[in-house]
């Protein structure tokens, strides 16, 4: 029986047929990157937001030592003029270190609160010495006398300052550190009122 032909049109047909399948069925890609999805519409993505803040942070980097040492010139004044602010306006975030914290609050307040003899050593000093200078030994024994009169009373006031401070600051903050705070309060009596250091935030006879 004679062999069976097949058609060479058919055969190379099916040929070519094979050859542009694998090609169709490739996957399509996209030569765009995809958008990073958390960044917003309109935004840099994150990596670009941080190239560029990289960026700025290389710009305001200081080259010389004399441009960064006017830096830190310039960012102490700042940080000086923010102090002296709050020192006037009591601002807590500004503060000195040694003004910081609710127990000085307290303590400051408590001193502003009341009267206190130490206020006055300095008037009381200048007078005893005016006194003392006067070439008459009447006024220079008083002057003595008046001098001694007044450290007895600073000293008996001031201990009883401290005895009532510290039994209201162990009722007031029982669980905080009050280390320094009743030398803080004594040094602030020997001040007078008005040029004191933050600013009385309380009226005479006010309870803090």
């Amino acid at each position: 029986m004679p062999p069976h032909h097949v058609p060479l049109d058919f055969v190379f047909r099916s040929r070519s047929k094979e050859e542009k399948a694998p090609a169709a069925q490739a996957p399509v890609t996209d030569s765009k990157q995809p958008r990073d999805p958390q960044a917003p519409k309109g935004r840099p993505t994150p990596k670009r937001a941080m190239a560029q803040s990289q960026r700025r942070s290389v710009t305001n980097t200081p080259t010389t030592r004399k441009e960064a040492a006017k830096r830190q010139r310039d960012e102490r004044r700042a940080q000086m003029a923010k102090q002296r602010e709050a020192l006037a306006s009591g601002d807590e975030r500004y503060l000195p270190a040694r003004d910081k914290g609710p127990v000085r609050k307290f303590a400051r307040d408590f001193v502003d609160s009341r009267f206190c003899i130490a206020e006055f050593f300095l008037p009381l000093a200048v007078i005893i010495l005016v006194l003392s200078m006067v070439r008459v030994p009447q006024l220079q024994n008083i002057a003595l006398l008046l001098w001694l009169f007044v450290i007895v009373l600073i000293v008996v006031d001031s201990v009883a300052t401290a005895f009532r401070l510290k039994k209201r600051l162990a009722e007031r903050f029982p669980n905080e550190s009050k280390k320094g705070a009743v030398a803080y309060a004594l040094m602030r009596t020997l001040q007078m009122r008005r040029l004191r250091l933050p600013k009385p935030q309380v009226k005479r006879g006010e309870r803090p």
